[in-house]
């Protein structure tokens, strides 16, 4: 329609072009937040049908460490982890790591990790529960229960490798740490270790009660899903809005401009007597 030549303007052209750079952008921002619930969602199923699931061998999960002592074996495929499995060891006490600065139902205490040693020579990581600190603070060190001696089962599901590793310390015989990062934990240790750590469900001789077993929180994705919503609501406003703008432009320059008329800006008309 001749009313709205004027989208070939070079003014509206341009207003054309930022609309559509927008709204491709929110759809763009909407199909990323989609792949992270779907990458979410993914991640709660492995962790709600770990728990149901029968134990299987370690190695079924695990792929077993090649290298020498002090290293680590590959990290889990994706759908492996959270698998639930079962090994059978030696607790190495001389080993056990202390994972500083952990909370669990809003206190703040030590998780514990222990590496159980195979019969294979190879040894993984086993965390056995978090524990409350001695009295004096948070960071006073607790008073941990004996370890297990002789053989050990464990049943537990498998974790990966937590990101940002910081300084190891050994204090008093015990390994310290703020990250369970599998990797730079395996170079303080005499054996290769496999590349991701067990969390522990059951063992056998039974767990000491004084641990407790740290809950595992399922992802936020509906979060994502709300995201997905709104940047394509957005896209959907970006476009709409466009098309307002230019419908309102074409009725003023058609004379159905439904604005009042400010009559203080007419000329005064003369009047004679």
């Amino acid at each position: 329609m001749a009313v709205y030549r004027f989208l070939l303007t070079p003014r509206w052209l341009g207003i054309l072009a930022l609309t559509l750079v927008a709204a491709t952008v929110m759809v763009f921002l909407g199909n990323w937040q989609l792949d992270r619930y779907r990458g979410r969602t993914e991640i709660n199923e492995r962790i709600d049908a770990g728990a149901r699931m029968a134990p299987t061998p370690l190695r079924d999960a695990l792929s077993a460490p090649t290298g020498g002592a002090g290293t680590a074996g590959p990290a889990p495929a994706e759908d492996k982890v959270w698998t639930r499995v079962t090994v059978t060891g030696r607790y190495d006490p001389s080993n056990m790591v202390l994972v500083r600065s952990r909370t669990v139902d809003s206190r703040v205490g030590f998780e514990v990790v222990t590496p159980l040693v195979l019969g294979d020579g190879t040894a993984v990581l086993v965390h056995r529960g978090w524990i409350p600190p001695a009295p004096g603070g948070a960071t006073a060190r607790p008073d941990l229960p004996a370890t297990p001696s002789g053989e050990v089962t464990v049943v537990g599901r498998v974790h990966e490798s937590e990101s940002g590793a910081g300084a190891v310390e050994r204090r008093d015989g015990r390994l310290e740490t703020r990250r369970i990062a599998v990797p730079r934990l395996a170079r303080e240790l005499p054996y290769p270790v496999y590349g991701a750590y067990l969390l522990l469900d059951e063992q056998t001789p039974a767990a000491d009660p004084a641990f407790t077993a740290v809950p595992i929180g399922h992802t936020n994705n509906w979060q994502n899903f709300g995201y997905v919503v709104q940047w394509w609501l957005f896209a959907g406003m970006t476009l709409f809005g466009y098309g307002w703008a230019a419908r309102r432009e074409a009725r003023r320059a058609a004379g159905h401009d439904p604005r009042p008329v400010d009559r203080a800006a007419e000329p005064a008309t003369s009047t004679s007597a």
